[in-house]
């Protein structure tokens, strides 16, 4: 989605990293809304590491509310998030947090992700990772999760 198509009835969440502009997150999470026909887009802000403490220590008190990390600060976000999913806690990282009543909440989805795959072992991390996004866009915005999907997701050249 590009920014002039951005309506004020258009779902905003928000992404964190070193690239995160052009990074896979956004890549994946915009194509993931695109195929399921959902007005929704991910607005992705580049920061360095010392910005990074900056920004997740005043994230409860702003008005996101859906963050995506990128992985160079999941294990960094952990010590701003308030409470933990049991896969962050065991694995020390986030994938995403959420915002409610300025309490940030983080989460981790290797679980949920390999769940959905009768042989996880097999998987490669890319598969794992665009697991992870349709997860994510179908939490916040009900993008449908369909597996079979993701070959054609990532082998698409958009």
């Amino acid at each position: 989605m590009q920014p002039h198509e951005i309506k004020p009835d258009t779902g905003l969440c928000t992404i964190l990293g070193h690239n995160a502009q052009t990074g896979y997150m956004r890549k994946y999470f915009n194509k993931i809304m695109k195929r399921n026909g959902i007005n929704a887009t991910a607005i992705a802000l580049n920061i360095t590491d010392e910005y990074f403490d900056f920004t997740m220590r005043n994230v409860g008190e702003s008005k996101v509310t859906q963050m995506m990390i990128e992985k160079e600060f999941g294990p960094k976000a952990v010590h701003y998030c308030e409470s933990l999913n049991s896969c962050a806690e065991r694995e020390g990282r986030v994938d995403f947090v959420e915002v409610s009543d300025g309490k940030v909440k983080g989460f981790c989805l290797d679980d949920e992700a390999k769940a959905l795959y009768d042989r996880p072992e097999f998987l490669d991390d890319q598969i794992i990772f665009v697991t992870k996004m349709m997860l994510i866009a179908n939490r916040w915005f009900d993008a449908k999760i369909d597996v079979d999907d993701i070959p054609l997701l990532i082998g698409d050249k958009e």
